[in-house]
């Protein structure tokens, strides 16, 4: 009779307790009719609770309110939790326990520490990836949990709040977990703002610790003609990483005048708390940004907030004026441009004439591995890849030709010496567009050597013996001396403040950059005054968040003049000392590869 017993798993009781005799179980354990009576005990102090017919809450008496505790939920709401499993239930305003009773009946936790009942868990083999061999054991299903992820996935890869009702979705959820509770798009969208608002609460008091701030705001029109708007902050956090946030981006209600602009990032601004702590921005070179900025410096001097007397405040974006500078240059071979863009259009509307090309390419076998490539206008590198790409096949066109009657507007040979030429001369401009526009963020410092390499090639092609790159060289100069003909502020502070170049970099390529003596020389005056004011606020700054106590107590803390008379007995010591021996030891060390 014992085989009758045996079984291999149980959910109250592990399969030693159940292989017994059922009289020595019944001795180890109490029957069921003790259980019942424990529970008809719970049933009858439960009306204690309240009178019949009244409302009035009396003493709690049943001895159900034993196995719970009353907490507090994150959302200020009170619930019922249970000793055992840490189950939240809710708490009647009538003072009713039967669904506590309920929960107490099925609570396997309670029934397995009164009754001494306990339970395995089940643990299956699985491989790993790694080719280890792992268990999978039980685990706990965390509702909240479950639907954070949920938020992050749709917020992080865009996928629709719809998707959350799509069936397969569901069957996908349910076959993962049985217990996985639907959610409606609408609950997820409430979930992903619930989200937002936490997010942003944490980056306000990020901000709180931050003392300046740099903005950068992009202003673009959709297909449908709708006007947007990004706006996206740089500061240094408390270990000098720099750090990116994007804090809005808005529709932008036309017309898309400089005081509309204006009006919408400084109530960005004052939403997010950071109005008195911006110290640059960068924008495009568009009239209405210019306008946009001259009203934003205008509040910004009222509140005596503005750094350095606003006079780093705008920043032009560096690639943009680059894009600008090329297409002015690249107009004057439109021509040439357009009859290798309609090739390229020509042979990418089809399928079936790409295969053929390609046909023609793998018979020649031709060391290439880059196919056509067609440009945007509006963007220059697109126009030089395009370029690029079909100087590699300038062999084939020809062939092409023969096999297909249509096929017109091929460039000449003559045609196609002019773009080589021009595509070596336009080398220089692509690599600084690859720095300037670099996914690895580059920072200010960078752009300086890239900008004097452009303005070394514009001064050599005004002497070129080709009258296109001279034409080119004259519109490309032209636009340079515009926006980077005077001496850049802030591009040359930061590369002074690169500890690699400091004022030596100025001092090495100035000279280079202006014509004349008298001009270099001012703009490294102006340069030098510039560090000088910069390092004086900075001081002034300092002092100003600094204790008067702490101030009074330290011999160590000086003013700003103070600071400054310092080191201005320092440069004159270091100019009146003899630097022959330091100049020695440096062209020791650059030939020792140090």
């Amino acid at each position: 009779m014992e085989e009758d017993y045996a079984i291999d798993v149980d959910i109250c009781g592990t399969k030693e307790a159940f292989n017994q005799k059922p009289t020595e179980r019944d001795q180890k354990h109490p029957d069921d009719s003790q259980i019942v009576k424990d529970e008809m005990d719970i049933e009858s102090t439960d009306g204690d609770n309240l009178e019949k017919g009244s409302r009035k809450r009396k003493k709690k008496t049943s001895k159900v309110w034993e196995e719970f505790d009353e907490v507090t939920l994150k959302d200020g709401t009170k619930k019922l939790n249970c000793k055992y499993c840490n189950a939240k239930l809710s708490q009647n305003k009538d003072g009713s326990t039967s669904h506590l009773i309920r929960h107490m009946k099925g609570c396997g936790i309670r029934l397995a520490s009164i009754f001494g009942y306990t339970q395995k868990v089940l643990s299956f083999p699985v491989l790993e990836a790694d080719g280890n061999v792992g268990n999978v054991n039980y685990f706990k299903y965390d509702k909240e949990k479950i639907r954070d992820l949920l938020v992050k996935m749709f917020c992080v890869h865009e996928y629709p709040f719809c998707m959350v009702e799509h069936g397969l979705f569901l069957v996908l959820m349910k076959s993962l977990n049985p217990r996985f509770e639907p959610i409606s798009r609408n609950t997820l969208k409430n979930d992903c703002m619930k989200m937002y608002a936490l997010q942003k609460k944490k980056i306000r008091h990020i901000f709180t610790t931050v003392d300046c701030i740099s903005l950068t705001c992009d202003c673009w029109t959709s297909n449908q003609n709708i006007g947007y708007m990004c706006v996206t902050t740089h500061y240094l956090d408390s270990n000098w990483i720099l750090q990116k946030k994007v804090i809005n981006f808005l529709h932008l209600v036309p017309p898309h005048i400089g005081l509309v602009i204006s009006d919408c990032i400084f109530a960005c601004l004052v939403d997010w708390g950071i109005e008195n702590k911006i110290s640059t921005i960068t924008l495009d070179n568009a009239s209405s940004n210019d306008s946009a900025v001259r009203h934003l410096k205008e509040s910004f001097a009222l509140k005596g907030n503005l750094l350095f007397n606003g006079r780093i405040f705008h920043v032009r974006c560096t690639a943009h004026i680059l894009n600008l500078l090329v297409q002015d240059g690249l107009a004057v071979i439109e021509s040439i441009i357009h009859n290798v863009r309609v090739v390229v259009k020509y042979l990418k509307m089809s399928p079936q004439r790409l295969h053929k090309f390609s046909e023609i390419v793998k018979n020649l076998q031709l060391p290439c591995s880059k196919r056509l490539v067609l440009d945007v206008p509006t963007r220059w590198n697109s126009t030089y890849s395009m370029h690029e790409c079909a100087l590699q096949f300038k062999n084939v066109f020809p062939m092409y030709k023969e096999r297909d009657p249509y096929f017109k507007s091929l460039p000449t040979s003559e045609e196609w010496k002019v773009a080589e030429n021009v595509m070596k001369f336009l080398e220089v401009f692509y690599e600084a567009t690859m720095v300037f526009s670099s996914t690895e963020y580059p920072t200010s410092n960078m752009f300086l050597p890239e900008i004097w390499k452009i303005k070394e090639l514009l001064n050599e092609s005004l002497l070129d013996k080709s009258d296109y790159r001279q034409a080119m060289a004259h519109k490309m100069k032209d636009k340079f001396e515009k926006y980077w003909g005077n001496c850049n502020l802030l591009m040359s502070i930061a590369s002074i403040l690169d500890p690699r170049y400091k004022m030596h970099f100025v001092k090495f390529y100035f000279p280079k950059m202006y014509t004349t003596e008298f001009e270099a020389n001012k703009n490294l005056t102006l340069v030098d005054n510039a560090i000088q004011e910069l390092f004086d606020e900075y001081i002034a700054f300092f002092n100003a968040q600094q204790s008067a106590t702490i101030i009074a107590s330290s011999s160590t803390v000086v003013g700003a003049k103070g600071l400054t008379k310092n080191r201005n007995e320092f440069e004159a010591w270091a100019q009146s000392a003899d630097l022959a021996q330091v100049e020695e030891l440096e062209t020791m060390m650059v030939k020792l590869n140090i």
